[in-house]
Parts: structure tokens; sequence; C-alpha cells
């Protein structure tokens, strides 16, 4: 369960400040869009019928500022699984392999509405 997932991107203009700092907050944007191409790239949707993900709690370190243009690597890890939870590292590099920030984020599964067993289709997607 230690496979890591790899998604690219760059920070761009929309993501910056007038200095060129990428803001803060994009970079939840950026790994919320890392978890959601892990299913993509599996032919899957992160809503699968009644169930979807929810994110329970976040611990965030920024560790070093992103710039308009940087190039990023956000490597995306199972720390911890349940039967309705999902624990993820996710660890957002820049072209120069330098960390700029890293997340852990907790998933719970629901389905409609309420805490629900992972289902086998989406227990899966993180393991291969």
């Amino acid at each position: 369960m230690k496979t890591t997932k790899v998604y690219h991107c760059r920070i761009y203009y929309e993501d910056v400040d007038i200095g060129g700092y990428c803001y803060h907050s994009k970079y939840l944007n950026l790994c919320e869009r890392a978890r959601s191409e892990i299913f993509f790239e599996q032919g899957l949707s992160p809503v699968y019928k009644d169930y979807h993900f929810v994110v329970k709690s976040i611990l965030a370190d920024y560790i070093n500022p992103g710039f308009f243009g940087d190039e990023l690597e956000i490597h995306t890890s199972v720390l911890k699984q349940t039967n309705a939870s999902l624990k993820l590292l996710q660890v957002v590099n820049n072209q120069r392999n330098e960390t700029l920030f890293t997340m852990e984020v907790l998933l719970v599964c629901l389905k409609s509405s309420k805490v629900s067993k992972i289902p086998l289709e989406l227990s899966e997607v993180f393991k291969t």
C-alpha cells in the first residue's frame, strides 16, 4: 500500500499574488486535483454511485514558496486505510526537487451523506 502516484502541473498566473508567489490556498486545490486524477487515470470518478470522499482533517506544512511558472510534481501516497477512511500524504515539489508543501489529509467515505465502508472499486484505486 506504499504506492506513490505522481501528478504534474504548473503554477499559473491565476495562482499567484502580485509578487509572483503562489497563494497558500492554491496548494490545497492542486492536491485535490492530484487526488481526483488518481481516479480519472483508472477510468473512474471520485464520485462512484452514491459514494464519495470528504476531507475530515488536514495537517499542512508550507516549507518553501512556489512561484509563477514553477513546474510541480505532487506525490500522493497512502499512510493508512481503514474500512471507511483513507489517510494520505501529499508532497509538492518543484522542478528543482525542492519540497514546497506537504499535507496529511484524512478522507472519509460517505454514502448518501452518511459515513460508509469504502466500496471495493474505490478501495483498490490507491493500491494500483
